[in-house]
């Protein structure tokens, strides 16, 4: 089980700590995969601030959020805390006005 108490605790840390939170391949100035990429560039473009987290750097973070989150693929899109997609959920979050709407939220609270 790579999700350790100590790995969920600072991943709870994480998440909480900024409103938008993306665990990504690279980073939001150099993203080192396609998915990862258009949802930077998705979040850019609403002028989101986010954090981004590079899960290339370490291995255990990398197979502990997949657990985390109950979603195998990169990147993981949380915001508020709560974690809201990958790709392809951010992608049509986004045509449909959602993820504005849950960014906007976040921002708020």
């Amino acid at each position: 089980m790579a999700l350790t108490p100590a790995l969920k605790t600072t991943l709870d840390k994480v998440v909480t700590s900024h409103k938008v939170v993306l665990f990504m391949k690279g980073t939001k100035d150099f993203p080192q995969c396609g998915f990862s990429q258009t949802v930077v560039q998705i979040l850019k473009s609403l002028n989101a601030p986010f954090e981004s987290v590079n899960i290339l750097e370490n291995e255990l973070l990398r197979q502990g959020l997949k657990e985390y989150s109950s979603w195998p693929t990169f990147p993981q899109l949380y915001i508020d805390g709560e974690f809201f997609g990958g790709c392809d959920i951010t992608v049509e979050a986004y045509k449909s006005g959602e993820l504005q709407e849950q960014v906007e939220k976040a921002m708020c609270s």
